[in-house]
């Protein structure tokens, strides 16, 4: 498993399939949600997209990878996944990660780390964890900055605009 970057031929479609994933984190920040986005492919056929949408339909679980599995699992008629790859902006949470497992992912792409909740590399490691049924491959930190920096402008800016209310 890799920690970062991709094999060489998945390499330009990791970077154009995380490039979509911030198109969509940016959809997100312009509608008051974190800026996360998520793509579920199959080579290069997009099955699913998302972002969050938990402020927006009031669902906590709402994350923009549980919602993009869960579209690519309408589309597909299936819930095996174990064909696709996702592309995360941000590193899967315990509830995101624990899905990725069950979907039986093929494959996993982040970008930014996340410290404080993420569960694939920085508190947990669910994804690959040997006592569950199925560990996704996991490559990490593609486009890290641009995911990581449009996470820090969006929480700035709500800092600051919670100080002057």
């Amino acid at each position: 498993m890799s920690s970062r970057g991709g094999e060489d031929g998945d390499s330009d479609r990791d970077r154009r399939m995380m490039e979509r994933a911030l198109t969509l984190a940016r959809e997100a920040a312009a509608m008051g949600e974190v800026p996360v986005g998520a793509v579920v492919a199959i080579g290069d056929r997009v099955v699913s997209q998302a972002y969050n949408l938990r402020e927006t339909i009031h669902d906590p679980t709402a994350h923009a990878e549980r919602v993009a599995l869960t579209l690519a699992g309408r589309a597909l008629g299936r819930w095996r996944l174990d064909d696709c790859t996702l592309y995360v902006t941000l590193e899967p949470c315990v509830m995101c990660a624990g899905a990725i497992v069950h979907a039986r992912i093929a494959r996993l792409v982040y970008g930014a780390v996340d410290p404080k909740a993420g569960a694939c590399r920085s508190l947990y490691r669910l994804v690959d964890d040997r006592r569950l049924n199925h560990r996704v491959p996991t490559t990490a930190g593609i486009l890290a900055e641009d995911c990581g920096e449009i996470l820090s402008l969006f929480f700035h800016d709500r800092r600051l605009s919670s100080k002057l209310r």
